[in-house]
């Protein structure tokens, strides 16, 4: 809980805008941010796109990118943090899509599997992961890595 406190005293203090496009951790990350005092300074919103429809309608994701790679992919990840960029040119934009289950895993796609998508000052991350344990153990696991590498980053 220390270390979110930190990051959001540093994004307030230099003036760094944050915006959030989710998929599986279904909003922890926004209120990760937001409930701390005063993240209203930087936090612009967010989006908790959970449904294909609502990422293609929200955050330009493209249909075709949908039916070829699936929702829990690298190219996901990519166009939801581009598509929620390009609305509003935050200094930080993140998304996340994964499987956090307790079913809905594959071979190809186990429990777990998350893509994490980080743009920071116009520079992109793509991040594959790996987390375990309960849905919301893997919903943590992901703000957590998020804001382990905030802290590294800004």
């Amino acid at each position: 809980m220390l270390l979110y406190k930190k990051i959001l005293n540093k994004l307030i203090k230099e003036h760094i805008s944050i915006s959030t496009a989710e998929s599986c951790t279904g909003g922890l990350l926004a209120y990760s941010i937001t409930k701390n005092s005063n993240s209203s300074k930087i936090y612009l919103g967010g989006h908790v796109t959970y449904s294909n429809q609502l990422k293609v309608k929200d955050l330009k994701v493209k249909k075709t990118t949908l039916k070829k790679y699936g929702a829990v992919s690298k190219e996901i990840a990519t166009e939801m943090v581009n598509g929620l960029y390009s609305k509003y040119k935050s200094n930080i934009c993140i998304s996340t899509t994964g499987i956090a289950g307790p079913s809905g895993g594959t071979k190809n796609k186990p429990l777990g599997l998350v893509y994490i998508g980080i743009i920071i000052y116009g520079k992109k991350r793509i991040f594959k992961k790996k987390f375990k344990g309960t849905r919301i153990n893997i919903q943590k696991s992901c703000v957590n890595f998020i804001f382990n590498f905030l802290d590294k980053s800004i």
